[in-house]
């Protein structure tokens, strides 16, 4: 490691910051001693705030039908090999009952943007379940919507909303999604939720086409700007129907390079270690939290729709129940000295 980079990852640990030549350098170049250091420090941080605890979020993918086309996801609305579904109220309700009694206290409701779910219908699902389950925490994951369309979910009981920036830079936002949707509506809609009172997640993927280092020294600087409560990033994987079919996944090693640098940006930041990692790694989820990261979200959906909600290819975890993922996700954390915490795990704020 030379003597800049070495310098650049001390500044990172003292002053939570870097301008975006400094990022864009300690990225072009890692190197394998960069991405111990980087590790070792994440970890430290990350342990005098949450200890060993890996937060657990139970995901219900409620729908993937959807109006958009987003050039890199399976569900886009041009892909006709898709098979659509759509979660019945009651469906969504029992899997919160069945998470509920497998010990979960965060629930993630999450879909492609499906205009059956309407203000009205999502408002009477957040009802029903928070007023079954009051000591949970509901998140959302349902994509853009109005200012008003948030207050009133916000209103109804949800208390975190998960939306990807996918990428800070505007020109690559462009190559990634159609001309209907703009950078400037996504970051719009994360400032509303962050303002209504929302505990807010943005994220990214890494290695996604016409991605460069300097596009992901943006991401860097957004995150570091934004101060998101959660950041969800994970490597890109193409899926078979899309136009980036033939491209290459990212790297499980720039991502959890990654992790690191996120948390030692934002020492607090609830940072989950994604499936997507552990698809293409099999101990790829292990890896994210060893790099920093501390939370995981098995599947509570039906096993029988978990193939259908396919934003990549191979996505693991489809055919397993609800107490399996669990299980299974809890002896993978201890295998590496952690355990999984069924709580609500809200922020920590950490000021040190």
């Amino acid at each position: 490691m030379n003597d800049r980079l070495y310098s650049l990852i001390e500044k990172l640990q003292k002053e939570r910051c870097l301008s975006l030549s400094e990022y864009e350098y300690l990225i072009g170049n890692r190197c394998e001693e960069a991405a111990k250091m980087l590790a070792d420090a994440a970890v430290v941080i990350r342990k005098k705030i949450y200890g060993s605890s890996v937060f657990v979020r139970g995901l219900i993918e409620i729908s993937n039908i959807c109006k958009n086309d987003c050039l890199y996801c399976g569900i886009r609305k041009s892909n006709r090999h898709c098979e659509r579904y759509r979660l019945t109220e009651e469906q969504i309700l029992a899997c919160a009952d069945e998470g509920y009694s497998l010990g979960f206290r965060t629930f993630v409701l999450q879909g492609g943007e499906d205009g059956y779910f309407t203000d009205d219908v999502l408002c009477r699902i957040i009802g029903e379940i928070k007023s079954a389950h009051p000591d949970c925490a509901l998140t959302l994951s349902m994509g853009e919507r109005s200012r008003e369309s948030y207050e009133r979910l916000h209103a109804a009981g949800a208390d975190r909303y998960l939306l990807r920036h996918e990428t800070a830079d505007k020109e690559h936002y462009r190559k990634l999604h159609p001309e209907t949707m703009s950078f400037e509506e996504r970051i719009r809609c994360l400032y509303d939720l962050r303002e209504i009172g929302y505990q807010v997640g943005c994220g990214f993927m890494v290695g996604s086409p016409y991605q460069t280092d300097a596009a992901l020294a943006k991401d860097l600087k957004f995150i570091e700007t934004f101060m998101p409560d959660m950041c969800g990033i994970g490597p890109f994987i193409p899926h078979r129907e899309t136009p980036f079919a033939d491209e290459a996944s990212g790297e499980v090693e720039l991502t959890c390079y990654l992790l690191s640098v996120i948390r030692l940006i934002h020492p607090s930041v609830l940072l989950p270690s994604t499936t997507a990692l552990g698809t293409i790694d099999p101990r790829g989820r292990e890896k994210g939290i060893l790099a920093g990261a501390n939370v995981v979200m098995p599947n509570l959906s039906p096993a029988s729709v978990r193939k259908k909600y396919e934003l990549y290819n191979d996505k693991i975890c489809t055919g397993e129940e609800s107490a399996q993922c669990k299980d299974c996700l809890s002896q993978r954390m201890k295998s590496i000295g952690y355990d999984i915490v069924t709580d609500r795990g809200d922020i920590k704020h950490f000021n040190g």
